[in-house]
């Protein structure tokens, strides 16, 4: 026998290598899986124990009279109308703020800013702000608005407070959203004559515009839900009035004075009764946790379908 049969005899067959490889690759792939399942389900089963914790103590305060009332001293007279009348008008001053500035930025640091040091500083300190603790934005609320502009404890403070909050979330998803559209798509309206401003809308952002409004929403669902900030520029946790109608019956009978009103939000009533031993208000800040949860769900919903149906009508 020669030294290269030899060789050949001593060497395992071609493929036994790969095999072994994609073998244990495989019950790597499994292992993960298995593991994320797991994690997975526990997740959902912790969420199903909280959410049933809520509904066995809350449910039986979810009644009309609960949503028209004002909070009392006595919680079986208490309701939660002037903290869930607060919170949508507080998301509502922060929708309308952050919203337009920050698609407005995100589209021009995607489409239009050019690629230097100073977009670059812009990008990271809009990356690391999203990630900056919330109260650290009530501080900087109670130095800007509540003190520096004179806004005091209003709902526009509250509003612009949450909006600087979310702003980054915003920015984010629109940046990914308008770089997620393909390069071809321009480069052939631009190949018809269309400038860039055409391009951007009539090409660019209805392309982008399911992942913009999924960004949005989830922004909004977390600024329905903040509590340190608003604790900061010191929004009340007992108030038995609504802000000023927005409409009135006399010219010019549109009214912002409900902008610079006191007001309080859902968290702020929970946090409230959750600090009274009586258990009573327990049951009502249960109940209010529920109406809070069932209020982000039916926002993050919207956004799922809005963005299904964005998705379908662009593919039709």
């Amino acid at each position: 026998m020669s030294a290269v049969d030899s060789v050949r005899a001593a060497s395992p067959p071609r493929g036994f290598g790969s095999t072994t490889r994609i073998e244990r690759a495989r019950r790597t792939e499994l292992l993960f899986v298995g593991t994320a399942m797991i994690v997975t389900g526990i997740g959902v089963a912790v969420l199903i124990a909280l959410i049933a914790g809520l509904a066995y103590d809350g449910w039986t305060r979810l009644t009309p009279e609960f949503f028209v009332n004002f909070p009392s001293r006595r919680a079986g007279q208490a309701g939660i109308l002037s903290a869930w009348v607060g919170s949508l008008l507080v998301v509502l001053v922060c929708a309308a703020v952050s919203v337009p500035v920050g698609v407005a930025a995100g589209i021009y640091l995607e489409e239009y800013a050019g690629k230097n040091w100073f977009t670059a500083l812009i990008e990271i300190n809009v990356n690391n702000l999203a990630g900056v603790p919330s109260i650290v934005y009530g501080l900087l609320a109670l130095g800007l608005f509540v003190y520096g502009f004179g806004l005091g404890q209003s709902v526009a403070t509250a509003g612009l407070t949450l909006a600087l909050l979310i702003l980054p979330i915003v920015i984010v998803a629109t940046r990914e959203s308008v770089r997620a559209v393909p390069y071809a798509i321009r480069e052939a309206a631009y190949g018809v004559g269309a400038t860039k401003w055409q391009v951007t809308q009539h090409h660019v952002l209805p392309y982008a515009s399911p992942g913009i409004a999924t960004g949005v929403i989830i922004g909004l669902s977390r600024a329905l839900g903040e509590t340190a900030p608003l604790v900061m520029i010191g929004a009340l946790s007992f108030i038995a009035f609504l802000p000023a109608a927005p409409i009135k019956g006399e010219f010019p009978f549109v009214s912002f004075q409900w902008l610079f009103d006191p007001f309080t939000v859902m968290p702020i009533q929970m946090f409230n009764w959750v600090s009274r031993p009586d258990p009573a208000f327990q049951a009502n800040a249960a109940a209010a946790g529920l109406v809070l949860l069932v209020m982000t769900l039916a926002l993050n919903g919207f956004a799922i379908w809005f963005r299904i149906r964005m998705r379908r009508k662009i593919k039709w």
